[in-house]
């Protein structure tokens, strides 16, 4: 079982400012008459590729993608073919190395096309992010390097019947027997969740209701073909 320590820990506030100090590096210029905010020539290039990409291939099957709920495989395996998706990856591990913002333009002129499709192209990144933010790199090199090589999928599993925004709540339970964690519970409204490879899954570790929430819980890496792992329909 692979696992990355209290994630909930790690997340938020030191890549916050990361961002801003790099969008500040990479995306303004001083000139004379103050910052310039123009695209460079990659970013160009990758947001006309990403409207190309909704206009022939996105909304002429849309309509039906909605009619009939079925999972876009197609597309996916398209954009993963032409570099539109896991761009975010580091270039260590396979990707571009694209930022949040390289990845937002992207994500607009998909959404363009349809946002429920974008959103299961994208929703794949989110369950990417613990990783890359708390993994180790033979976690990272396996998982990521994974979704680099093939049009595959992975699923953030935090939300339950009883528990969404409010992590706290959570009820499924990851227990230590030797070298391994057994983890019990349920997950819904996971986006991909029927048809993701692997899963980021957040499980309380801690039975303690008094234990601190940044102690409590221990994000785990969950692979689809596991035993008593049971996928849902798909989402």
């Amino acid at each position: 079982m692979a696992c990355i320590q209290q994630v909930s820990k790690v997340i938020m506030r030191p890549s916050l400012r990361l961002v801003a100090n790099s969008a500040q590096r990479k995306y303004c210029s001083h000139s004379p008459n103050g910052y310039n905010f123009e695209l460079n020539e990659t970013q160009k290039e990758f947001q006309e590729l990403a409207r190309k990409f909704a206009r022939e291939e996105i909304i002429p099957v849309a309509a039906e993608l909605d009619r009939t709920g079925a999972y876009p495989w197609d597309i996916l395996k398209k954009a993963h073919a032409i570099g539109l998706m896991n761009g975010h990856v580091p270039e260590k591990f396979g990707g571009m190395g694209f930022s949040v913002f390289d990845s937002c333009l992207m994500a607009e002129e998909i959404a363009y096309g349809c946002t429920g499709v974008m959103t299961a192209l994208e929703a794949s990144g989110l369950g990417q992010t613990p990783v890359l933010l708390a993994g180790n790199d033979e976690q990272k090199a396996k998982y990521l390097g994974r979704l680099i090589e093939e049009p595959l999928v992975a699923a953030y599993g935090v939300t339950e019947p009883g528990a969404g925004s409010d992590v706290s709540g959570i009820k499924t339970r990851a227990v230590k027997k030797g070298d391994e964690y057994i983890l019990n519970g349920q997950k819904m409204w996971i986006t991909n969740g029927g048809v993701a490879n692997w899963y980021f899954v957040l499980a309380r570790t801690d039975p303690d209701p008094k234990a601190p929430q940044s102690k409590a819980f221990t994000g785990f890496i969950v692979e689809r073909e596991w035993e008593g792992v049971t996928p849902g329909r798909k989402v």
